[in-house]
C-alpha cells in the first residue's frame, strides 16, 4: 500500500509540475508574441484557463496532505484529546461525504456540458469539466490514505519536518 500511494502522489506531484509548466509556456510564448509581432494565440487565454482549472482541482489533494487548506482549531484545542480524535473522525466522515458528493455532481455537470463547445479551441467542455470528478476522487483517496494518522495524531503524513506540529497544533 505504501508503494501505491508514492506512486500515486510522485505522479500527481508530476501532473501538477506539468499543467504548470504547460501554463506558463502558453502564457509566456503568448506575451512574447504580442510583444514581438503584435499578434497574440487566440486560444492562448482559454488553454492557460482550463489548465487552472485541472491544476486546482489535481493539486488540491497534495495541498490536503500537507495540511495545506484552512482550518480552524479552537475548539480542537480546547477539548481533551479522546474529544479531539472523534472530532478528527467526524471531519474525515464529512470531508468524505463531501468529495463523494461532489464527484457525482462533476460527474452530473460534465455529462451536461457534453455538447457545449469551447469558443476559441471547440473543444467539448466535459473535457474541462471532468477536472472535478477526478479532482475530487484524487481529494477521496488522498484522505483515506492520511485519515488514520490525521485522526490518531492531528498530523499530516507529507507535512515538512516542524511543519506537521505546527500542522498539528492549527490544523
Amino acid at each position: 500500500m505504501r508503494s501505491f500511494e508514492r506512486a500515486l502522489v510522485g505522479l500527481n506531484r508530476w501532473a501538477v509540475i506539468g499543467m504548470l509548466a504547460a501554463m506558463a509556456l502558453v502564457v509566456g510564448t503568448n506575451v512574447a508574441l504580442r510583444y514581438t509581432t503584435n499578434a497574440s494565440l487566440p486560444w492562448a487565454d482559454e488553454v492557460a484557463r482550463y489548465l487552472m482549472i485541472w491544476l486546482t482541482f489535481i493539486g488540491a489533494g497534495l495541498a490536503l496532505r500537507t495540511g495545506g487548506h484552512v482550518a480552524i482549531t479552537n475548539l480542537q484545542d480546547a477539548i481533551p484529546t479522546r474529544a479531539q480524535i472523534v472530532l478528527r473522525s467526524l471531519i474525515v466522515l464529512t470531508l468524505l461525504a463531501f468529495f463523494l458528493f461532489m464527484i457525482w455532481a462533476g460527474q452530473d455537470y460534465m455529462t451536461r456540458m457534453q455538447f457545449q463547445k469551447s469558443p476559441a479551441l471547440r473543444l467539448p467542455f466535459n473535457y474541462v469539466y471532468a477536472a472535478m470528478p477526478i479532482g475530487f476522487a484524487l481529494l477521496a483517496v488522498h484522505l483515506l490514505l492520511i485519515a488514520r494518522q490525521f485522526i490518531t495524531a492531528g498530523t499530516y503524513r507529507d507535512a515538512p519536518s516542524g511543519a506537521a506540529q505546527t500542522e498539528a497544533a492549527s490544523g
